[in-house]
């Protein structure tokens, strides 16, 4: 016999039949549908809300979300100093050099070089990277470039 989804069978005692209420005496479940006879719980609706309340305590004890969570990825940030460390004179600097010099953690979000420290190799090329107005100066300052 050849295996097709017509003749597809769960694995013997996996898979418990969902118990079907109110559909005949004959089945075991008529009558009263596994309800008993009279009271609260007996009636549509009957059980008490408990549930309900506890999740209305959670509700309540959670934080509120406030403010505003900006779209706009926020910059790598990579210092003057941590330069010094990575590259020598005339080194280009690109978001990919700043990744394999394990400066920041992707490509994919803008990088942004800040001045702390001070610049000590010359004519550095920054290429796609923006840079504070302190870091700026230090790259002139030392003849390098920004593209």
């Amino acid at each position: 016999m050849t295996l097709s989804l017509s003749n597809i069978k769960p694995a013997r005692n996996s898979a418990r039949l969902k118990k079907r209420v109110g559909r005949g005496n004959a089945s075991g479940h008529g009558s009263y549908s596994t309800r008993g006879i009279k009271g609260q719980r007996s009636r549509t609706g009957g059980r008490n809300k408990l549930k309900r309340l506890g999740f209305k305590k959670i509700l309540a004890q959670t934080p509120k979300m406030r403010g505003f969570k900006s779209d706009k990825p926020k910059n790598q940030v990579v210092n003057v100093k941590e330069i010094n460390q990575f590259f020598k004179d005339g080194a280009k600097i690109d978001a990919a050099s700043l990744l394999k010099a394990d400066l920041i953690e992707t490509v994919a979000e803008p990088v942004k070089i800040l001045g702390q420290g001070e610049l000590k190799f010359k004519n550095l090329e920054f290429q796609g990277i923006k840079l504070s107005a302190s870091a700026r100066a230090q790259v002139e300052k030392m003849g390098g470039k920004i593209l």
